[in-house]
């Protein structure tokens, strides 16, 4: 299984979640929903989930071994490094342009 298209959805400023993210699988199976998260000194990814009656999580998909996890977190988190990065540099041009202006 391939990883053929990923979207970071949503970038997020303040609190733990820095992005909402969505990704295809051999241009067949999209998962949206992924959160990536920046806590303890590091990024990792959570999975899509519902909230049960007894008030727990579970997992809607999530990856069955490790080494697909490591893969997918990876690569998720790749993403949305490069999608901050743009987000940034974007907001940088235009503050540019804006003093231009004045």
């Amino acid at each position: 299984m391939q990883i053929t298209d990923i979207k970071v959805r949503k970038l997020f400023d303040e609190g733990p979640m820095k992005a909402i993210v969505s990704v295809t699988f051999d241009g067949q199976l999209a998962v949206h929903d992924i959160k990536v998260i920046y806590a303890r000194e590091k990024y990792f990814i959570v999975m899509p989930s519902r909230k049960n009656p007894d008030e727990t999580y579970r997992d809607i998909v999530h990856p069955i071994n490790a080494q697909f996890r490591g893969m997918l977190e990876s690569a998720l988190i790749s993403a949305y490094e490069a999608a901050l990065a743009q987000a940034e540099a974007e907001a940088a041009n235009a503050s540019e342009s804006a003093a231009e202006t004045v």
